[in-house]
């Protein structure tokens, strides 16, 4: 009797698995894979010099962040409870660091001054990231 009963069970799983993944599962995989472009793009503003620094280069960055934190917005009402409120929280903050420094950058009369904003403001960035979106777990 109990021979019948494997062959279901093995069924039943197969079928499950064949569901794909759900809602929540896909959500969580988005805010991963942003918050992952949003530790890259921050890794590029902190590794900035004098000589490698652009005004260019440096909106790019913020403009993939800014499109990434946009993601993760999307994604979050997919999320568990737990998990939602806390991307929402790490967004959120992480958006207003961005913004903040968005709109300094640049405000420099000299290259050399407008410079040395964006090495700080990498720097500003990557504590931001650390004290936010990357404590959101993505194990």
């Amino acid at each position: 009797m109990k021979k019948p009963l494997i062959p279901i069970l093995i069924a039943a799983a197969l079928i499950a698995t064949a569901c794909g993944e759900s809602k929540a599962d896909k959500a969580k995989s988005q805010v991963c894979d942003a918050r992952a472009d949003v530790s890259k793009q921050v890794d590029e503003l902190k590794g900035l010099t004098l000589a490698t620094a652009s005004v260019d280069g440096v909106k790019a960055n913020l403009t993939a962040i800014r499109n990434d934190l946009a993601k993760i917005r999307d994604a979050q009402g997919d999320l568990n409870s737990e998990r939602k409120q806390q991307v929402q929280g790490a967004n959120q903050q992480f958006g207003a660091q961005v913004r903040a420094i968005t709109q300094n950058i640049g405000s420099s009369a000299s290259a050399t001054d407008a410079a040395a904003q964006i090495k700080q403001a990498g720097t500003q960035l990557a504590d931001s990231y650390a004290q936010t979106l990357g404590k959101v777990d993505c194990g």
